[in-house]
């Protein structure tokens, strides 16, 4: 069982939902798993150990959530009535037990409003002390505070979107496109279907926060759609 006050480098995050599709994310041999009510199901098919299981369980196989329990997982359970989704409950959890990153494994199918939910969540500012990284379904996403170095394929889509407020000073190096000290507006288009043009990217800005949203290798139908 995680102890309370011990921190780690890492700590990944399994949240539930629909959608089977296995993670691109590496997860990093022995760092903590915390799931989110059904995410202990996604996380025993993965052939994970469970270190805490948060949320109401309105939608956890039981059998599945006895398992972790008896594994030696730490339950915490909510009421169904509760003034935060699973999955930022879990959030909380990890950021207790995390000195620098976090990992999100969830979906991207289901509800529309638990999707722009969790992006919205993962770019809230009391996450910003950590390296927040997610795989939902076929997407990777990456919350940039400050300044990050994302490897990839070259030609490999990456979408930028500032949250919350404008992200100021944005700068790219090693994509297609540049920015060079540009200010993206949320709801803006400016920084979308972007293409790294080098196995590493850097992006920088000086005040705000940006999505960036990688999403495979496009097709010609969706380049001549971009």
């Amino acid at each position: 069982m995680v102890g309370t006050q011990r921190q780690h480098d890492t700590v990944v995050v399994i949240a539930g939902g629909p959608g089977t599709r296995l993670p691109t994310l590496e997860i990093p041999v022995g760092a903590p798993v915390v799931a989110a009510d059904s995410g202990v199901d996604r996380a025993l098919a993965l052939g994970l150990r469970i270190d805490v299981a948060v949320g109401d369980f309105d939608s956890v196989n039981p059998a599945g959530l006895e398992a972790a329990k008896v594994a030696g997982a730490r339950i915490e359970q909510y009421p169904p009535e509760k003034d935060a989704t699973d999955l930022e409950l879990a959030l909380d959890v990890a950021a207790g037990l995390t000195r620098r990153r976090i990992i999100v494994l969830g979906s991207d199918s289901g509800r529309l409003d638990h999707l722009l939910s969790t992006l919205l969540l993962l770019g809230s500012e009391r996450f910003a002390p950590y390296e927040l990284d997610a795989t939902l379904g076929p997407a990777t996403v990456h919350v940039i505070h400050g300044e990050r170095r994302l490897v990839g394929e070259v030609g490999e889509l990456i979408s930028l979107f500032a949250l919350g407020g404008p992200a100021s000073r944005v700068t790219t190096d090693g994509l297609r496109f540049p920015l060079r000290g540009e200010t993206l507006e949320p709801g803006s288009s400016r920084g979308i279907s972007n293409v790294f043009a080098a196995p590493t990217a850097r992006i920088d800005l000086e005040g705000g926060v940006l999505l960036a949203l990688r999403t495979g290798t496009p097709t010609d139908d969706e380049r001549s759609t971009s």
